[in-house]
């Protein structure tokens, strides 16, 4: 919990007890100024509820980023056993798949530049 929750609770209560007193005593004055704590206590209460759930999120974020870094080596081990264990099955279809990367690759680097659309200048 944070510190601001705890002051803002606080400040209230203190706002409610004023502003009652107030009331009851028929001090506009002091009704008034128990209602501006309590106004102000509200919103630092709810300002540390906002930090709470900020730091919360910002803590799920940093575990779910540490397993997904100590998970990723297995990951990766694992797709890539796959990976050979289907190049071992099917070598033919490897090497076809491998040569129509290469192609494409090919063709993408020696693809002449384009060259832009010409413009049409009417002359009056």
């Amino acid at each position: 919990m944070d510190k601001d929750r705890i002051v803002g609770s606080a400040k209230d209560f203190a706002g409610k007890v004023e502003g009652a007193v107030g009331d009851a005593t028929g001090d506009a004055k002091t009704e008034a100024s128990g209602r501006a704590r309590e106004a102000a206590g509200t919103v630092q209460n709810l300002y540390g509820q906002a930090k709470d759930a900020a730091r919360s999120a910002g803590d799920a974020a940093t575990s779910y980023a540490k397993d997904a870094y100590e998970n990723s080596g297995e990951t990766l081990r694992g797709s890539s056993e796959a990976v050979a264990q289907k190049v071992q099955d099917n070598p033919l279809g490897a090497l076809l798949i491998a040569g129509g990367i290469g192609f494409a690759l090919a063709l993408l680097m020696t693809r002449s530049p384009r060259r832009p659309p010409p413009r049409w200048r009417y002359y009056s």
